[in-house]
């Protein structure tokens, strides 16, 4: 076949595109296991964060404390009952949920033992102003009242939306705000406000980031991914 002709050029640039594509699927195969550890190191590594956690743990700290403190990665449902019992340092049932599963009704609770003090972790979804949004919201043993908190963003804007990720002084701020306020247990109260009128429940808004700081509000007061679907439990005894 002469190399000048166009059917050389056509089957040589099939051949091309056939071996590239074979590379490329065997490199993503290769290092697939790689990736899925580092997600999963990363999801721990948040959660552990919420439980306020030293945040420059290396990820065989982050393994270890896992092991230690996550007594169990439950699944229940809006009626507060567990549908599926996970396990000590799980990651098997619980935490292979996602947004979708939580808009279908499938909560996460991540049940935790703290230096001796259960707490309970529970995610939450959103949308800041461009793009999905989600956090780990830790909360004490009463129920009521947060114990720390982690936020996570695709593609905030840096220096803005982006804070409610970088900033961990202004995650700080969600340390022993209430849930509900005092005259209504079942409704999630907990949000991010421009003006602070009732500190147990409100924390200030990120500056100049108006839509993300809405949109942390929406993850706390969604019926779907957010942490309405969890009223009965929280107020159940």
């Amino acid at each position: 076949m002469k190399t000048s002709s166009n059917s050389y050029t056509i089957i040589y640039s099939i051949i091309l595109v056939i071996i590239v594509a074979f590379l490329l699927a065997f490199v993503f195969q290769a290092l697939k296991p790689i990736q899925d550890v580092n997600v999963r190191i990363d999801q721990q590594k948040q959660i552990l964060f919420a439980l306020n956690q030293d945040r420059g743990m290396s990820n065989a700290q982050a393994e270890k404390l896992w092991n230690e403190i996550i007594i169990s990665d439950d699944i229940i449902n809006a009626d507060g009952k567990t549908i599926t019992v996970g396990e000590r340092g799980g990651t098997k049932a619980g935490f292979k949920l996602n947004s979708k599963d939580a808009k279908e009704g499938k909560l996460a609770l991540f049940r935790c033992n703290v230096n001796g003090n259960i707490k309970y972790v529970i995610p939450v979804y959103g949308n800041g102003l461009w793009g999905p949004i989600n956090g780990f919201i830790a909360i004490n043993a009463d129920k009521k009242t947060v114990f720390g908190a982690y936020f996570n963003h695709e593609s905030e804007t840096a220096g803005l939306g982006a804070e409610i990720k970088d900033n961990k002084s202004w995650q700080d701020k969600f340390k022993g705000k209430q849930l509900f306020s005092s005259s209504n247990n079942k409704k999630i109260a907990l949000s991010v406000m421009k003006k602070v009128t009732n500190p147990q429940t409100q924390v200030d808004a990120v500056t100049g980031a108006t839509l993300t700081s809405n949109g942390v509000t929406e993850m706390f007061q969604a019926e779907k991914g957010g942490l309405q679907p969890y009223v009965k439990f929280l107020t159940s005894k």
